[in-house]
């Protein structure tokens, strides 16, 4: 395929700033192993996911609610950060209502994994965001 052009992507999402994040978020994908739904012709993950949008070959709306998860996992990591959180156990409590996975290796350890991707580390009264 020749060079993809921002014309080709408009076609299919107007808004060139939504193109910029959808292009980004399936450029993510394709770097975390998701299948391509097109021949790579070489091409680094950014073309790539831009050649997918052009040539309509992926679900637009399931991509759009991939970033919807993403900045709400954020979000989430952000509230429990906040030093509000008075005791590890409250913070296990918000953990486990948001689905993510608590490991308690000690009683003054908690380490948390939200989809593999990101996690916090509490020792006693510190808290750490890991990306």
């Amino acid at each position: 395929m020749a060079r993809v052009t921002v014309e080709d992507c408009i076609m299919n999402i107007p808004n060139r700033f939504e193109l910029v994040i959808v292009a980004q978020q399936r450029a993510k994908q394709i770097a975390s192993g998701t299948p391509l739904t097109i021949e790579r012709d070489n091409d680094k993950d950014a073309v790539v996911a831009l050649r997918e949008i052009a040539g309509k070959t992926i679900d637009l709306a399931q991509t759009k609610e991939d970033i919807i998860q993403s900045f709400c996992r954020k979000q989430m990591i952000e509230n429990i950060a906040r030093p509000s959180a008075k005791s590890s156990e409250e913070v296990q409590a918000m953990l486990a209502e948001e689905g993510a996975q608590v490991a308690d290796d000690a009683s003054e350890h908690l380490s948390v994994g939200v989809a593999g991707k990101t996690g916090l580390s509490f020792e006693g009264d510190n808290v750490e965001v890991e990306d």
